[in-house]
């Protein structure tokens, strides 16, 4: 089977996201081919493949734009295709942020017409190093409120792999 992840990230995590998916794919046996929709001089064409991973990661409740003007500008292409869109979020982490993390796919697929044929909403990290002063209170006192997560402690990572893959070999199989 030929599959496509088409990714983007802010921070690295939903890269990581992707490189695994690409590996376990490959393992199995899989036409794997990556792209990174924040490099905005590549193209690539869904057409030549089976089924297609998006992955975006969620920054102000909202995927990267590079990656909403992928889905958008490929939207009819797309909906011709088996599609499971992975959104990676901080609200995805915690039970009382699951309705939140929907709410990112629901406002993407209004800002780009596109509806993928399955959504799953993974949970994302902290990643300290790459935050400002700014970005750590918002971290702490917006994404993570009244949430039993202290960020300042360490970096973490919150994405249940097991569970994305088999969320991922469901999609497939399907």
């Amino acid at each position: 089977m030929k599959t496509l992840i088409v990714y983007a990230t802010i921070e690295g995590h939903t890269q990581k996201v992707a490189d695994h998916l690409a590996q376990k794919l490959e393992d199995a046996g899989h036409d794997v081919a990556t792209f990174n929709a924040m490099d905005r001089t590549a193209e690539v064409s869904v057409q030549p493949f089976d089924k297609i991973l998006l992955a975006g990661s969620v920054h102000e409740r909202r995927h990267p734009k590079p990656f909403e003007v992928f889905l958008s500008g490929n939207a009819e292409a797309l909906a011709k295709k088996p599609t499971l869109l992975i959104s990676v979020s901080m609200s995805a982490a915690f039970p009382k942020g699951a309705d939140e993390a929907l709410e990112y796919v629901e406002e993407m697929q209004m800002r780009t017409g596109f509806t993928p044929t399955e959504t799953l909403c993974v949970a994302g990290a902290i990643k300290l190093a790459k935050y400002d002063y700014y970005a750590l209170q918002v971290l702490r006192h917006v994404v993570l409120r009244d949430r039993d997560f202290d960020p300042t402690q360490n970096e973490h990572e919150f994405t249940d792999w097991e569970a994305l893959d088999k969320a991922v070999d469901a999609f497939l199989v399907s």
